[in-house]
């Protein structure tokens, strides 16, 4: 276990103590809010991720930790899970299990979609499996292709999440590779794809990979290093996502003992960012183990971030692009799974401020956005919530 108070601790450790009933989120009721949530339907087992797949269905999928994705259509679990890959995915210990799922831009067309999760051997895989040829509501188990490994040194700290930007290639969050401070640095080193965000092409497959290398990735042909990487320097991006009518990428990364923090990186600029970690956490000097000292040029620090408390391990969300919420319009929310805190990121000219926006009870583990916009959460104690209009709805 780690040093410190509950603020220090990795992203699950968090969620075993909201479990445990260690952390004590506030009453939903404290505050005036223009949200409210919504139980949509409970009784799963760790869900972590939920979204959509595009294809006009207005269906849901629910990953559960265990290894299971589950279907939700108007507010009713299908009863057959849509895949189930228990026998694959190590799910007993911390940050491990199923991590979430992509569906293809063009999945309406040509069934595929994407799964992230840690393999019997600890290891982060990213997967490619195809919907069955007679059942839309069900998987072919058999057609599962490994498209990536990424080795593991330690079971925390694995990221996980793969999603799909504007531009159409697939990208994966990958921690630093756990241990208290990261003392290997190897979100620094860009011979390794830990403490990254990857971006591939799923599309192609060259150099006997299952994916190709985008020819704008920022570190193509250069000797040494991974081309797969577009952003480093992350210590446990665990959720991040792009503004659908902007492109703008927001990655909220987990910190240690002082700070959560997010990144933001325009649309139409080049990746390349060295994020900081573990030179800096947060804006903060985390006191390199080698030097004592930060200086190092070139960095992008965050635009905003937020000190430990009863918050401890930010969970990333959406800017929110719905029509249900007017309030809301433009607002990046995100939350907190130690205080059950929902909070808001406002922008106004270059500065960026971050503000609680609902006290809930609930263990926040991620937020999906589906066709239309709208948000959602997952608890970790088994719920899926929406989130709507505060003035039409009570709290939860």
């Amino acid at each position: 276990m780690r040093r410190g108070r509950i603020g220090g601790y990795h992203l699950i450790l968090a969620m075993l103590l909201a479990l445990n009933g260690l952390a004590t989120p506030q009453n939903a009721h404290a505050v005036e809010s223009p949200i409210a949530l919504q139980l949509v339907i409970d009784g799963f087992t760790k869900p972590v991720y939920v979204a959509d797949a595009g294809d006009g269905s207005r269906r849901l999928f629910v990953v559960e930790k265990r290894g299971l994705i589950r279907i939700v259509q108007d507010g009713k679990r299908i009863k057959e899970p849509f895949l189930d890959l228990r026998e694959r995915v190590k799910s007993d210990g911390n940050e491990q299990g199923l991590l979430s799922v992509a569906f293809h831009p063009r999945y309406a067309e040509n069934g595929q979609f994407f799964v992230a999760y840690t393999d019997l051997s600890g290891d982060v895989v990213v997967a490619r499996y195809d919907v069955s040829s007679d059942d839309v509501d069900r998987a072919n188990p058999t057609s599962g292709l490994p498209i990536l490994l990424v080795p593991k040194p330690y079971d925390d700290h694995n990221g996980g999440l793969v999603l799909f930007g504007p531009d159409g290639y697939l990208y994966l969050g990958v921690g630093d590779g756990g241990a208290p401070a990261e003392p290997a640095r190897n979100a620094q080193d860009l011979k390794r794809l830990l403490g990254k965000i990857v971006r591939i092409d799923i599309d192609r497959a060259e150099d006997g990979h299952q994916y190709a290398i985008p020819a704008d990735n920022p570190f193509v042909g250069v000797p040494g290093v991974r081309p797969e990487i577009w952003a480093y320097g992350l210590r446990n991006p665990w959720r991040f996502s792009f503004d659908r009518e902007t492109g703008d990428l927001l990655i909220a990364d987990v910190g240690l003992w002082m700070k959560e923090e997010i990144d933001f990186q325009p649309a139409g600029t080049p990746g390349g960012q060295n994020y900081g970690w573990n030179y800096y956490e947060g804006a903060a000097c985390h006191q390199p183990v080698d030097t004592g000292v930060c200086d190092m040029p070139g960095l992008t620090h965050p635009v905003a971030t937020y000190d430990h408390g009863q918050d401890c391990a930010i969970i990333g969300g959406y800017v929110y692009r719905g029509q249900e919420i007017p309030a809301l319009a433009g607002t990046y929310v995100l939350g907190d799974i130690c205080s059950g805190q929902i909070k808001q990121m406002i922008r106004t000219g270059e500065a960026w401020a971050i503000s609680d926006l609902l006290a809930t009870s609930v263990q926040i583990t991620s937020f999906g956005e589906d066709a239309r916009g709208e948000l959602y959460l997952t608890d970790l104690a088994g719920g899926l919530y929406r989130m709507v209009d505060g003035n039409r709805a009570s709290g939860v």
